[in-house]
This record gives structure tokens, sequence and C-alpha cells, in this order.
């Protein structure tokens, strides 16, 4: 057993081990003592532990308020821009993260409103709690006083199934002839600092200083100019040609620009995932690139001379520039949420001046100088009539100007949308350069309302293939740059105005080097199904480290594998909005509630506010109490010495390429393979099954915690959808009028009770119903009759006379008139041709099987009002299982990914294809 002596020394050595590492401002001392450590035990509480691992209450708080939310952290958020309909429609619906720790931003130290210095942010901004998780449909029954429990030991069981799994995968490995894989190189993770760009070579020459060349994946936001030269390395003796790709022979230069869509319409389908792995770089993207360039957007067209800008009640003449730019704030006036906002305001106004003083400023109508000082005596007004003037005029064209309108737009944007990457034709995903305007951000941020200014040609390089012919620039304009690099996936790329971040113009989401993205993404999460069990053996046996660095990382790792919390980056918060991940964690973002809640209330990503309430593991509340004890401090960080990068450099030691996001993929598809798999085939209907797959969907994002607000139209939605069910009730009681109505003896067979009203279609709600009937009645005859003048005129015929509308629209009448009879006499006359009992039984089943499809998809919106079933299905979810179940079910693929799904995810539906058996 050590001495005393020798124990100190030891702890001696880590102490000047790590305080070389970490700055000398870091709170946190570097070690942990045992007095301390106990210190963190006296303040046990009695209560009752809750169950460990499960989120018991979700957010962001509701505080009743429409468009932005009180501040939060010095923060607001903004609440969904859908804007709620209250009619009632009846129709069914078939970084710098590579920094000093000690310059990591710190927030203004504010002075506590209370006693507590662990009050809920949520409690001292007065607002309303958002809903428990008891209040959280998981198939847990109704009359169950304890659903939390059932949810932790759910999870416990999926991760102890996951250790048993990992060792098993580790035996057969071992007893398996070990074969060497390449590594796979790590892709572009949002979880990973942008701050040091790999060096690297383009077609085997030295990349240019500002060309553009980024780091491993093509959407970095590094600014080019701070990345280093490369020395060019020898160029390889020989090429070979890879399988199913065009030849790399030097091509003439061709004059003119192809229209790539005319190109090979009919080629070969590329099935890259047939294809056996091959020990190739796949840093190399591609070997030939052609493509056409961007679409700019149209040039500013000036307002009429009697529209103007007023100042002070003066029209004001202006050069084109600043015309333009009073015109984006004019056109805007009924976004109040953003015009009457007043950084909004400030961060125009300040632009909006800057320009003035560049062309000439403002001028009355006599050629005298305006001088605009204050935004309040802007008026805005009659750009906004215009606006809105033009709008109207535009909807109101007909059907035939707006098809041909379209006809010409998409004639002019055909040859941008496709690309040739290594002679395969691929669908760019954005070819447009992004309009000029005014910035709204997200959150509460402090560069809302700042004018983008238009992007010139003399900003965007083009990255192309040696071969291709570049694109030319508009007339009298010239590229930035262009470059040749074909370890980038971009084609072009931009710096903007407001943030300095780089814009890129990519593939489409269903394109060759998207889909593999997509792929390895998936496959790093089932390699991690290999190493999962030492993982969290680890960081559970560092949550008790002395060395504070090894606690933290440990503490970090736990909450991002346990509540899918993203790592996060550091922010510029002089520019952007303070989001947070769980490695920048404040003081004031987490409180703590004896014996084992921890509340965490700050911006996540997007600048969505995140509030969660999670039971943690004692030494984990014990850890995040130490984090938090004296001098800290608002402002100051939660885990101060650890950093996102050294998180994912201690990860990769485990697996190459691993970093913290992998671990929510895993932990999503992991947890849905195995809720799959305990699913039993039925004879249960389509619409059922779909249920019963989003059911476990939901129950992925409640075990991972991968929940979100609820939408602010929900209400209405279920509203709408309740209505729609008590409309094909209403229908269902005529059909049975109408049988009463052919034979009267049915009454004394099927008993009164079967012909009565449901109560709940009260007199006053069936007259409105049948006002809704007879105006969509009315409707349906209006837009058939505009479409068939529409299809006459263009085939060169008259148009219908006036007096064949209101022909069409007696049918209208005589429905209205049917009602009115009903509803004085009581009774339904059958209807249609040929009428019997049969056929009316007949169709009371095809309307039972509507209402209950009906049902089933309200109980489904309503268990996923607070997931966000989309998100988990598309960016977590493998695929792969989906359409396992797919099969398995025999359930169309249609109902679980739309067309745009079908095609980024073709390699899954494909390679998985009906084998119902293929595991995650």
């Amino acid at each position: 057993m050590p001495s005393m002596a020798s124990s100190s020394r030891c702890n001696l050595l880590l102490y000047h081990a790590y305080e070389t590492d970490f700055p000398s401002t870091v709170a946190s001392a570097p070690i942990i003592s045992k007095a301390d450590d106990r210190a963190m035990d006296a303040a046990d509480s009695k209560v009752h532990m809750a169950p460990v691992g499960v989120s018991i209450r979700n957010g962001p708080v509701d505080q009743d308020k429409m468009d932005i939310d009180s501040p939060v952290n010095g923060q607001a958020k903004r609440k969904s821009r859908a804007s709620i309909d209250q009619s009632i429609n009846y129709k069914d619906e078939s970084s710098d993260d590579e920094a000093p720790l000690a310059k990591r931003s710190k927030t203004q130290h504010k002075q506590p409103d209370s006693d507590s210095d662990d009050e809920p942010i949520a409690k001292k901004n007065g607002a309303r709690l958002p809903p428990s998780a008891k209040n959280t449909d998981m198939d847990v029954d109704s009359d169950d006083d304890e659903p939390l429990g059932k949810i932790a030991a759910k999870k416990a069981s999926i991760e102890k199934a996951a250790v048993k799994e990992a060792k098993n995968i580790r035996a057969d490995t071992k007893a398996k002839k070990p074969v060497v894989k390449k590594a796979v190189k790590d892709e572009s993770s949002d979880d990973e600092p942008l701050a040091k760009p790999t060096k690297r070579q383009a077609n085997g020459t030295a990349a240019k200083k500002a060309n553009g060349v980024k780091k491993e994946e093509s959407d970095s936001d590094v600014p080019i100019a701070k990345r280093a030269k490369k020395a060019p390395a020898a160029k390889p003796a020989a090429k070979a040609a890879a399988k199913g790709k065009a030849a790399t022979a030097k091509k003439p230069v061709k004059e003119e620009s192809k229209d790539i869509t005319d190109e090979d319409d009919e080629e070969e389908e590329y099935k890259w995932w047939e294809e056996s792995a091959k020990k190739e770089d796949d840093s190399i993207k591609w070997n030939t690139l052609e493509h056409n360039g961007v679409i700019f957007p149209e040039d500013y067209q000036r307002l009429p001379k009697d529209v103007k800008l007023l100042y002070d009640g003066t029209p004001v003449e202006l050069d084109i520039e600043a015309e333009e730019a009073a015109s984006f704030f004019g056109f805007m006036l009924n976004s109040t949420v953003n015009v009457e906002n007043p950084t909004f305001q400030k961060n125009f106004f300040r632009d909006f001046k800057e320009i003035l003083d560049r062309t000439g400023g403002a001028k009355d109508k006599n050629g005298k100088k305006v001088d605009i000082k204050e935004f309040e005596k802007l008026d805005f007004s009659q750009l906004w009539a215009y606006k809105d003037a033009q709008t109207k005029a535009k909807n109101a064209r007909s059907s035939a100007e707006k098809k041909a309108e379209k006809a010409e737009r998409e004639k002019r944007d055909a040859p941008y949308l496709y690309c040739k990457w290594d002679g395969r034709k691929e669908k760019v995903g954005n070819p447009r350069v992004e309009i000029p305007g005014l910035f709204r951000g997200r959150g509460d941020h402090p560069k809302t309302g700042c004018i983008k200014k238009r992007v010139l040609p003399e900003q965007i390089t083009i990255n192309i293939g040696k071969e291709a012919k570049v694109p030319d620039p508009p007339a009298g304009h010239k590229w930035k740059a262009v470059q040749h690099d074909n370890k980038a996936t971009w084609l072009a790329m931009w710096q903007e105005n407001i943030n300095g971040h780089y814009k890129y113009v990519m593939l489409a989401a269903n394109s060759t080097v998207k889909g593999k993205a997509d792929f390895k993404k998936f496959e790093k999460a089932r390699e991690l199904k290999k190493h999962i069990d030492r993982i969290r053996a680890d960081y559970t046996k560092d949550l008790k480290s002395e060395v504070m660095a090894d606690r933290q990382r440990a503490t970090a790792m736990y909450l991002i594998d346990k509540f899918a919390l993203r790592a996060g980056n550091e922010k510029d918060t002089e520019n952007e909005a303070e989001t947070v991940g769980c490695c920048s964690l404040k003081y004031e973002h987490v409180t703590l509630r004896e014996p084992n809640t921890v509340i965490f209330d700050f911006l996540g990503k997007d600048s969505i506010r995140f509030y969660n309430e999670f039971t943690v593991d004692r030494q984990v509340f014990k850890n995040l109490k130490m984090f938090k004890k004296p001098p800290k401090e608002d402002g100051d960080d939660i885990f101060d010495r650890l950093t996102t990068t050294q998180l994912n450099k201690h990860l990769s030691s485990y697996m190459p390429g691993l970093t913290a996001k992998v671990f929510r993929t895993y932990n999503a598809s992991y947890t849905m393979s195995k809720l799959l798999q305990e699913l039993k085939v039925t004879n249960a209907t389509v619409a059922e099954k779909v249920k019963l797959y989003n059911d476990c969907n939901r129950q992925v994002a409640i075990l991972c915690n991968h929940k979100r607000t609820v939408g602010a139209g929900h209400e209405q939605q279920m509203k709408k959808l309740v209505e729609q069910i008590k409309g094909l009730r209403y229908q269902k009681w005529r059909t049975k009028m109408m049988m009463l109505d052919l034979d009267p003896k049915l009454k004394k067979k099927k008993g009164a009770a079967f012909f009565e009203l449901d109560e709940d279609l009260t007199e006053e709600w069936v007259k409105s119903y049948q006002e809704f009937l007879v105006e969509d009645q009315k409707s349906k005859i209006n837009k058939k009759f505009e479409k068939d003048n529409e299809k006459r005129m263009a085939e060169g015929e008259k148009p219908l006379p006036a007096s064949e509308l209101k022909e069409r629209l007696k049918a209208a009448s005589e429905l209205e008139a049917k009602f009115k009879k009903e509803n004085k006499t009581k009774k339904v006359e059958a209807e249609g041709k040929g009428p019997s009992v049969e056929k009316l039984e007949a169709a009371l089943v095809k309307l039972d099987q509507r209402i209950k499809n009906l049902e089933l998809q309200s109980a489904d919106r309503e268990g996923n009002k607070e997931v966000a079933l989309g998100t988990s299905k598309i960016n977590y979810i493998d695929p792969r299982l989906t359409v396992v179940f797919s099969a398995k079910f025999n359930v169309p693929i249609e109902k679980f990914f739309s067309k745009t799904l079908r095609e980024k995810f073709k390699w899954a539906i494909e390679s998985v294809g009906t084998d119902s058996t293929w595991e995650f």
C-alpha cells in the first residue's frame, strides 16, 4: 500500500501536469481531494430517488407569447412562423474551440433574483413549465402511476442488451481471421471545431492560398485565406480508371456551355452500394467534374415614379442601390415580428445610412439634399402598398399564365440543375446564389435586420475539373477564382457579408456523394456497437476520478450518451446568438434539484431553446454540484477543463473517426432496431401498421430524449381532424337514414338506437356542416368551370358563357334545398343510381374504415406532438431499419418515405430489398 507521502507526490505531479494544459484563470482545481469529494455527499436529501436516465419534463417553456418569448439567459426564442387559421376545414387529408479556455466567452454576471442560486430560469421568468413526462405517451397504461419507471427500465434493458451484443461481436471477430481494414475517414461533423483545417493537395498540385480549399468535407466555414500552402507531391506513375467511371484523359476545351440535362437521359444507373469494398483513397471525391455555374438573382427593377420613400412626410429621391435597400424593409411591413423589433430597426438603419452616405444621400423633388437622421421619421407605406398590389395581381393571373411563366423559368434554369460527376449525371442541390435582402437570423440574433448585400461574380469561386469548360460569368464580370480541387464536393462558394460564413453549392441529397456520406454515417454508428460497452464502462469508472479533467470528460460523455446532448462549440457572442452544447454549458444553464434531478435551460442548435429536466445517477449529480461550487458564478463554464476537441480526440482512441455526434445516431438506430425486433406480424390494417411503426419511432425519441416543442398549429390541426371525423359520422347517419327510407321495417329489425344521430352532432353543428358542404360544392364547380375555359382557350375555342356556370351552380342550390327539407322532415331520401340496402350497407363499411383511419391518424398526431418523427427518421434512425419494417409487415415504403426521401435513401431501399432479416 503506498504511503501518504508517495500519494501526495503523485497528486502534486498530476497537478503540475494538468496545470500546464490549462490557464490559471480556470475556476476548478486540477485534482479533486477526498475531502472535497465527501463534501458533495453532505447535502444528500432523504427525498426518494427518481428513476435514473429519463426526461421528466421537456420544453421549451410556453410563455403564451406569439412571436418572441421573454429573454432567456440573455436570448429569445422565435416560435413557429406558421399562422393559425381559425376556420375549420372538413375535407379529408390523404469555431473557436482551439482557443485557450481562459478566452472562452463569459456572459455578464447577473444578480440572482432570489435567495436560491439554483432556482430554475423558467421560474425566475415566471413562466409556466412545459408538460411532464407523465403526460408523454409511450404505450404506458393510463392507470400506471409509475410511467417513468417503465421508461427507465426499458432504457436499462436496451443498454444491457447492447453490452452483451458488443462482447459477442468482439468474441466472434477474435475467433475469425483478422482482416486489416482501412480506417474510415471521418466526415464533416457539426460537433467538431473548424479552426484547424488539414493541409492537402488538389489533383496532385499544391492548393492556392485563397482557392476555397476546405477541411476534409466540403461544407467547412473556415476562412480560405487562413489555410496554409502545401508543397506539390510527385504525380503517380499511372492512373487506373475506376469501373463505371469516365476516363480521365484530356479533352479539348469546349467553346460553349453544355446543357448537361440533354445528355445521357437514359444512362445506366450507378449503384455504388453494390460495388465491392475497394482500397482506394476516399479523400478523392471525383476525377472529372463539369457544370454550368450558378444562377444569379434577377437585377433590381426600380420603383414607379409615383412610389416613394417618405422622410418626415417628404418624398425622397434615392440612388438605385439605396432604393433597393429601402424596398427590403418596405416590402416586409407585414412581418411585424421583424419590423417592430428594435434590434432589427437599428441594424437596418445603420446599414441603410452607410449606403446613403456612399451613394450621394437622399434628395427632394427639387434636388435639395434631405438629411435622414432618425429611423422613426421614415415612412415605407407607399413601398408596401406597391408590393401588396403587385402580389395580388400576380396571384390573380390565370393558371395558363402561371404555367407559362413556370415553364419559362424552368427552361432558363435547366442547364444549372445538373452536373457531370465522373461522367455521371448528378442533380445539384441548389445552384442559386442568395438573393439580397434583410438578414433575420434565428433566436435573438444580434445582427437581425442587417442588409444582405448582392453577391457578385467577383466574390464567387468555381470548383470544376481541369479539362472542363469554365462557366462564363455574367457579361462585364469575372469569377473571383477558378480551382480544380477533387477533394472538395462543392461546385461554387462565396462568403456572405453578415457573419462571414461561407456558402456552398453542393450536390442534391439523392446524389452519389451524399448517399455515400449517409451510408458511412450509419455504418460508423454500427461500428460503435463493438465498443459501446468499453466506452460506457470507462466513463462510468472515470466519474469518480480524482483528476478533474477526467471527471469532467466522463460526466460530459454520460450526458451525451444518455440524454443525446450535442457536444457544442463556442460562439462569437458579439456576432452570433449564444447557442451552446454540453461542453460549453455555463453556470446559469444548469440547475440542480436534490436528490438526482438536473434542469437544463439554454439555447441549443439553431437558437432553439432547450429546456429539460433529467434524472441522473447520484454520482453525476455530485459531479455537477462540484463543477458549480464557488468561486464559480454566472458566466463561468461548467466544464472548464474540457473542450469538444479534447472529447472527440479521446473518443477516437476507441474507434477511428468516433465523435460525440455518433452517439445520437447509434442510440436512436440501436433502440429502434430492438423495438422492431420485439414486434410480431399480425393481420392489422396498413394504417394500424403505420401507427405501430410511428409508436416505435416515438419511443426512440422518448428513450433517446429526441423531443421538440409542441407546434403552434398543433391544436388547430387536431380540431380539423375532429371535425373531419364528425363529418364522416354525419355522412354515416345520413346513409342509415337512406336505408330506412328504402325499408322502414329496418327500424324494428335493427332497433331505434341504430338510426339515432350522435349526441355531439348538435342541430347547430349539423347546419354549419351542411353550409360547408354547399359552399364546397360551389367552389368545386367554379374551379372546374375556370379550368374548362382555360383548356378551351388554349385549344383556340371560345370560352363557355356565364349562363353555363349559372346552370352548373344549380346543383349546389339543389343540395341546399335538400338539406333544408331533411332538417324539417327529419327524413333522408335515398340517393344514387339504383340505391339498395345492400349498397348502402357496403357504404357504411367504407365509412367505418375511413373513420377508423382518421381516428388512428388523430391518435398518432396527438402522441407525436412533442416528438419530431421526421427528424429522427431522416437523421438518426438507419433508413434500412424502416425498409426492414416495410418488408416484414408488407407495408409500402411510400407510407414512410416521401418521393424525395425514397430518392435520398435509394441505397438503403435497394441494398435491403425484401430481406426482413437485416439487422443494425
